[in-house]
């Protein structure tokens, strides 16, 4: 029983960082019905460029996740215009193919400039742990939930409160009403990749001190975030933040249990089981693709 708050911590904090990523794959394919194959490679680039700032200029990966936004935001407008916007009204086919291409792209890339050895950030307080009645927890994990909380919560504001999130949401649920109304709907689709990929940039760069920095490190987060995003239902981000806190619980308890070679195994066996049960995901629509919901 005196494990129980640990885990509970854990789970929370791991689920927190898991969501970040999820909402920007969700938030993309919500918008734009594209599955982004290529979206933990930009986790990648985030650990690599908090890696570099620190080895380079000795800044904090923290200080670091300022500069990251609009670097990122500017990649995501930059792959969008030169990547996506060609097949964004293509098959699924071909926009699969194409973001899988982006994805081997940008991995091969890495492993030319910075070759395919681990590297790792380690600022002073990497092993400071912090005691909170049985539990402990590191300052790495601490601040990288606080941002994700933060930056999920603003990107929930903006899709509510503000008029281009608006515009947003109007262009997912039909996009040939949307242009009827004057909307661009190429700017609106272009934006949201743009923000899609910041928040996956900003989750790089927050992992970077607890994860070691390599060529395929995306992968390992991207698997998680396709089995949060369909655990929650395709396009939807408070299912997303849902599927985020139970793929984090599986983990973490399944790892507690019997062992962490089995935790992937857990959480694919999880998603399996939802598949079959409810193939639609805990808050999505049956019919949705059809209906543009």
């Amino acid at each position: 029983m005196s494990a129980i708050p640990q885990l509970v911590v854990s789970t929370i904090l791991l689920g927190g960082i898991y969501a970040l990523i999820a909402v920007g794959l969700t938030l993309i394919f919500g918008v734009m019905r594209v599955v982004n194959f290529a979206h933990g490679e930009f986790v990648m680039l985030g650990m690599y460029l908090a890696f570099w700032a620190f080895a380079l200029l000795a800044l904090d990966p923290y200080l670091v996740l300022v500069v990251s936004l609009p670097v990122f935001f500017l990649a995501g407008f930059a792959s969008y215009g030169l990547v996506m916007r060609p097949v964004i009204r293509e098959s699924h086919n071909v926009q699969i193919f194409t973001t899988v291409g982006l994805s081997i792209a940008l991995q091969n890339v890495a492993l030319v400039l910075w070759t395919g050895d681990f590297r790792f950030v380690r600022p002073a307080y990497y092993s400071v742990v912090v005691r909170l009645g049985t539990t402990a927890f590191n300052v790495s994990q601490i601040v990288a939930f606080a941002v994700a909380v933060l930056f999920t919560a603003a990107l929930f504001a903006f899709m509510r409160w503000s008029y281009a999130g608006k515009v947003m949401r109007a262009t997912a649920q039909d996009r040939q009403a949307a242009a009827l109304m004057g909307i661009d709907t190429d700017r609106v689709y272009g934006l949201t990749w743009a923000i899609g990929i910041v928040c996956v940039g900003a989750a790089g760069v927050l992992l970077a001190p607890l994860y070691p920095v390599y060529p395929t490190a995306g992968l390992q987060f991207v698997l998680i975030a396709y089995v949060v995003v369909v655990l929650g239902g395709l396009g939807d981000m408070a299912g997303a933040l849902l599927g985020s806190l139970i793929v984090a619980a599986v983990e973490v308890i399944g790892s507690y249990v019997i062992g962490t070679a089995w935790k992937e195994v857990l959480y694919f066996l999880l998603f399996i089981a939802v598949l079959l049960v409810r193939p639609a995901g805990f808050f999505g629509q049956r019919g949705a693709e059809q209906l543009g919901a």
